[in-house]
């Protein structure tokens, strides 16, 4: 049985859990969001902590126990605190600018390379290397950074590119010369 799935997630003053059922809502100072769990899992909320409990003994309940309370517990975490993601360009020519809301790339293709993120997500970008993706949402955040990183992954040769901060790229050798 999972460990983490029995530890309670503990809710900040600011934020309101709501249960019906199985369908969880989450609301506080940063947005709204909501979760519906599997039938497996039976949640309860108990003062101020959400308690959730598997309903049989089954191999598969276990495995979505721990992942049940960690969707709720990035929830609670999301509307209080929020999730960011950073990236950095690195590349001659290679930046980033911001018009309005909508995310502008130049990343060495004969057009800029434009994202316009969703509802709820807020894109930064500081100098024109840095960029970081804010939000509620850690799936969300997590997958407009990973859409804006598939515009130009890091090359291996040269390590031109959008890359996570701190993320390490394998260099390979150029070519040797003929003897």
């Amino acid at each position: 049985m999972s460990r983490i799935g029995k530890a309670p997630v503990l809710i900040p003053d600011k934020v309101d859990v709501k249960i019906e059922g199985n369908l969880v809502n989450v609301s506080g100072p940063l947005g709204n969001l909501h979760c519906e769990l599997r039938p497996e899992i039976s949640v309860v909320k108990e003062d101020n902590k959400v308690i959730l409990k598997p309903n049989n003994d089954e191999r598969k309940t276990g495995a979505l126990y721990g992942l049940s309370r960690t969707l709720v517990n990035n929830m609670v975490v999301g509307v209080s605190q929020g999730f960011t993601k950073a990236l950095e360009i690195q590349g001659v020519g290679y930046k980033a600018a911001k018009e309005g809301n909508v995310l502008n790339l130049s990343l060495g293709y004969s057009h800029p390379v434009k994202i316009d993120p969703p509802a709820g997500i807020e894109i930064l970008v500081e100098g024109n290397t840095k960029i970081f993706v804010k939000g509620a949402d850690k799936q969300l955040v997590g997958d407009i950074a990973a859409l804006i990183r598939s515009k130009r992954p890091p090359e291996v040769y040269k390590g031109k590119g959008v890359r996570y901060v701190g993320e390490y790229v394998r260099r390979k050798a150029g070519k040797t010369g003929k003897k």
